[in-house]
């Protein structure tokens, strides 16, 4: 027995460092599960995102380490230039393999690592960004008994990855920004047996 589930993968590219920010600060310090987040960034410049992140929320938010292990009420910030992967025994593997989309880090691996790592323990957040990102790895979280969330891509500030997103028929959820964070709560604090 358990909350309903243990990581919540979210990712944004143009627009969600306001996205992110908003569905973060939303949550409260004892959030029940691990958050992973990858953002699409300019890989030429240090990212400030966990800095950002962590004045704007109550959560503990850091950028990710290779093989640091993943806790419940943590938020992990995918590195610039690098994709982000949750492995089965709650690690995180940091790679540099090839650009998936032309992005990396990809919230296609990001969402498939967790859907084969964490199976219906999962949920996938699909906010603000341009491209397709993400809509491969929605199918996987889906097929492996996890939960899809999109931002409504009428309230989103780049539609590309909410719509793409959409668009796979996996979503259990299309939510505007203000309702993501509450769904979050709910879907996580269900118990599990």
């Amino acid at each position: 027995m358990g909350s309903g589930f243990d990581v919540v993968a979210l990712a944004a590219s143009a627009g969600g460092l306001n996205a992110l920010t908003h569905v973060l600060a939303a949550l409260p310090a004892d959030f029940p599960a691990a958050v992973v987040v990858v953002q699409h960034l300019d890989p030429r410049h240090r990212s400030l995102m966990a800095d950002i992140l962590s004045r704007r929320t109550t959560l503990p938010v850091s950028q990710a380490t290779e093989g640091e292990t993943i806790h419940a009420g943590h938020a992990y910030i995918a590195p610039p230039n690098r994709h982000l992967l949750v492995n089965a025994d709650r690690s995180l593997s940091l790679t540099q393999t090839e650009l998936v989309h032309f992005v990396r880090p990809s919230a296609d691996l990001l969402f498939e690592s967790t859907a084969a790592s964490f199976k219906d323990r999962a949920i996938a957040v699909v906010l603000s960004g341009s491209g397709r990102d993400g809509a491969m790895g929605v199918r996987a979280i889906k097929k492996m008994g996890g939960t899809v969330i999109v931002q409504d891509a009428k309230y989103a500030e780049f539609t590309g990855m909410p719509e793409a997103a959409s668009a796979t028929g996996a979503a259990d959820f299309v939510l505007a920004l203000d309702e993501i964070a509450p769904a979050l709560q709910k879907l996580c604090s269900a118990i599990h047996d």
